[in-house]
């Protein structure tokens, strides 16, 4: 079968890259979509159960670090479109082992920079999915995409330092890159060490939910539908070379997540929701709020489409019908072919 257009997307089989595997592969029949993952902890066998047999989909098992694996990749698949997000980023993890965050945020998307750059098939698209965490910790201000860049823990400073790469890309080559910078994402298929999974997941195992520190943390939480919807329009109407904030308006104090979601889990009253917090040390670097704003992306028609309310309820939901689905992440499939297999 002829395909329109080739999409290489890394970490597919992560929680924002399944469901972005998915909705290309859904969407557009006529589009070849291959998954580069290297199925890491936070990957599910199921997450990627709804497209395994389609046509358009193809897996391929590899580390993004890997130059012998994505050069061949380039050079046989005639790829098109890159969506890079295989990171590791959890930000705790990140001052446990900061080489392991160097090495596949940096390094990995040094290989994969070299290896798109090289093709002889030209690329259309390198759209890099970036954080807002480069940006630091605000002090009364809100960013734009021409905020300076003051990452203030392992996890920031390597998408940071990865995210010069990628422009440099651009000034010296022209290589046609885009950067998103996305508020923190969440919804159904996230693995439980991000906050809002984690709270759910404790609660359920009727345990209390850890409010790290004492001081007024809180985030901006984009649905992960509306993410999705932003990374399609930039890939369509984004200009290359640019940076776009993909933000969202709904920030919400750690500390009242936490008792809201205890209301929902629980179901407790009011004089009850204390029981179930437990303050515990805070990490070594302490990010208030990371508050963006994203007109620029707003002029190419996005809005976010699903309220708080809404989505955290149809997550909390999920959760709920899937207890087990974080029970079994030992799982593989096979290479695209057999003349990979000496190169995974």
């Amino acid at each position: 079968m002829d395909f329109n257009r080739t999409v290489l997307v890394t970490g597919g089989s992560g929680f924002i890259g399944s469901h972005l595997v998915c909705s290309l592969v859904c969407k557009h029949p006529d589009w070849r979509i291959i998954n580069l993952d290297n199925l890491d902890y936070c990957c599910s066998r199921w997450s990627l159960q709804s497209v395994e047999s389609r046509k358009n989909y193809t897996f391929i098992k590899g580390d993004v670090c890997n130059s012998r694996l994505v050069s061949h990749i380039f050079n046989t698949q005639n790829i098109d479109v890159v969506f890079h997000l295989a990171a590791k980023s959890h930000v705790e993890s990140s001052f446990e082992s900061p080489l392991s965050f160097q090495r596949v945020n940096v390094e990995g998307t040094r290989v994969l920079l070299s290896a798109a750059h090289h093709a002889q098939h030209p690329l259309q698209r390198f759209i890099y999915v970036s954080t807002d965490e480069v940006y630091g910790a605000a002090c009364g201000e809100v960013f734009d995409e021409t905020s300076p860049l003051r990452p203030d823990n392992p996890y920031s400073a390597t998408k940071a330092a990865a995210e010069i790469q990628v422009l440099s890309y651009w000034e010296k080559n022209k290589f046609p890159i885009i950067i998103t910078r996305s508020n923190n994402i969440y919804g159904p298929r996230q693995f439980t060490e991000k906050v809002i999974p984690r709270f759910i997941s404790l609660l359920q195992q009727n345990k209390k939910c850890t409010i790290q520190g004492t001081l007024p943390k809180s985030r901006h939480f984009l649905f992960v539908d509306d993410v999705i919807k932003a990374f399609l329009l930039v890939l369509e109407k984004g200009i290359v070379g640019e940076i776009y904030n993909v933000g969202t308006s709904s920030e919400i104090p750690i500390l009242l997540l936490g008792r809201e979601l205890i209301k929902m889990v629980k179901n407790v009253p009011d004089s009850q929701v204390n029981d179930w917090l437990e303050f515990v040390p805070d990490r070594p670097r302490v990010e208030l709020r990371y508050p963006i704003t994203c007109e620029k992306l707003q002029q190419l028609g996005w809005r976010a489409q699903i309220p708080w309310t809404e989505g955290i309820r149809h997550t909390v939901k999920w959760y709920q019908e899937n207890p087990d689905f974080w029970s079994d992440t030992n799982w593989d499939h096979q290479p695209i072919t057999e003349e990979l297999q000496h190169l995974t």
